[in-house]
């Protein structure tokens, strides 16, 4: 895909497209765990399962982060035309890749239960989510090399074969689901193999996609090394964004932690309804990777007022498609939890987190596309920042200060809604400033 020629609108919106459902996909794995659990075991097993995803997100998005860093580096390298570092940039990022796996095989392993203990898992949750969590992160090296591969591909413009490779895994994973705990009663050890197996089989596609690709992007295993200029340019883009992920989902695990003080049922609920958030998320930032990249490109070859339209045309479509997609699912929500649980406690709660918080998470997009434009800039730090205070800081103050005075599920949830608020306005705020900074003053 040529990203700095011709028309932006179909390109940006056959880039998102099958992006954003290969991040439905890979939601899909953490969901589908929970919805076998739910349907087929107890509500334990699915507070089990679903009090993991802040952990788990906490423990990789420095990681995660270095691989947007991945993205933007081959992206400006193509737009600049600098095709011939290709390779250093390619067998370096695949380097980083199995590295971080195997740092977060060991640190998964090690850390799961004092951190869940320091959640305040309940006492009849904790054994059972100790588990899932050390089998889960058995798969770190294939989530990292699934990842950091899509970065390289998506960079060049190609988002479709990542979403084949999860098309596979995620069938594979469905399919496992429901032979391990129906056949053989594994339960959460069940759906957590399963999802190991299927994050093998989508990181060794995108291994075999890289190892196929035409020359300048062509995956040799023999020269896997680590450029040091590589490296550092990964690290000045991907580390401010890794920083943010973890600071980001620190303030999740301490929600996580109020959360768990309702029980068992909570847990469960509030992790059923935290899937629409997520469905969402996997839409808006899709258009917000989609930003990243064609600004990247874009920015590498100087074009300010193709960087300008890339931003325009993300935010309507991304805003726009997100909310048509909130309003559907939002009608349909009674069915789609009872897809999780038939448990009317646990439907209950989960309720209180869709009316709450998704109804309004169309608000993240106003601001995560808005980063991706700075990103693919260059200008990492900036949105870094901006989470970290509007979005993090704000949640941990609301969550020390605010909801103690009224503790109910409902108010807890609405630390949501009330940072998204907050950080939309910085964001926007921010990219204009520092628009006019980066471009000639005709094109701020």
């Amino acid at each position: 895909m040529d990203m700095t020629h011709g028309p932006l609108a179909g390109k940006i919106l056959r880039f998102a497209v099958p992006l954003a459902l290969s991040s439905m996909l890979q939601q899909l794995f953490n969901a589908a765990d929970l919805a076998v659990v739910g349907r087929f075991t107890n509500p334990q097993a699915m507070a089990a399962v679903g009090s993991n995803a802040s952990v788990i997100s906490l423990l990789i998005s420095l990681f995660i982060g270095l691989s947007v860093g991945a993205n933007v580096v081959v992206g400006n390298l193509i737009g600049a035309g600098r095709r011939e570092k290709l390779p250093d940039a390619v067998h370096t990022i695949i380097a980083v890749a199995l590295i971080s796996g195997a740092i977060l095989l060991v640190v998964g392993n090690v850390a799961a239960k004092p951190i869940l203990l320091l959640m305040g898992a309940p006492e009849n949750v904790l054994n059972l989510a100790v588990v899932y969590l050390r089998i889960y992160f058995l798969g770190m090296p294939m989530i990292t090399l699934y990842n950091f591969g899509s970065a390289i591909l998506r960079s060049k413009g190609d988002s479709r074969r990542p979403f084949v490779a999860l098309v596979v895994a995620g069938v594979l994973n469905v399919g496992l689901n429901l032979v391990f705990v129906i056949v053989f009663h594994l339960h959460v050890i069940g759906v957590a193999l399963a999802t190991v197996l299927s994050n093998c089989l989508s990181g060794g596609l995108m291994v075999w996609y890289l190892m196929h690709e035409e020359k300048d992007f062509r995956l040799d295993l023999r020269r896997l090394r680590i450029n040091p200029a590589m490296l550092k340019k990964m690290i000045q883009i991907g580390l401010p964004a890794g920083l943010q992920g973890m600071v980001f989902s620190l303030s999740n695990v301490v929600i996580q932690s109020a959360v768990n003080s309702f029980g068992s049922d909570c847990i469960a609920g509030m992790t059923a309804g935290q899937n629409f958030d997520f469905v969402s998320y996997c839409l808006l930032n899709a258009f917000a990777q989609a930003c990243v990249t064609f600004t990247s490109q874009n920015y590498g070859a100087q074009d300010a007022e193709r960087c300008r339209r890339v931003w325009r045309i993300s935010m309507s479509m991304g805003v726009g498609i997100d909310m048509a997609f909130i309003a559907i699912l939002y009608l349909f929500r009674f069915q789609v939890v009872q897809l999780f649980t038939t448990d009317p406690e646990v439907i209950r709660y989960a309720m209180v987190r869709v009316n709450y918080a998704f109804t309004l998470h169309f608000l993240c997009a106003t601001y995560e596309i808005t980063a991706g434009a700075l990103r693919g800039m260059n200008r990492s730090l900036i949105p870094a920042l901006i989470s970290i205070f509007g979005t993090c800081a704000a949640r941990l103050a609301y969550v020390q200060f605010i909801f103690p005075l009224h503790r109910t599920p409902e108010v807890l949830i609405m630390v949501y809604p009330v940072t998204w608020i907050l950080t939309c306005i910085a964001m926007n705020t921010a990219y204009f400033l520092a628009r006019r900074k980066a471009f000639l003053p005709e094109y701020a």
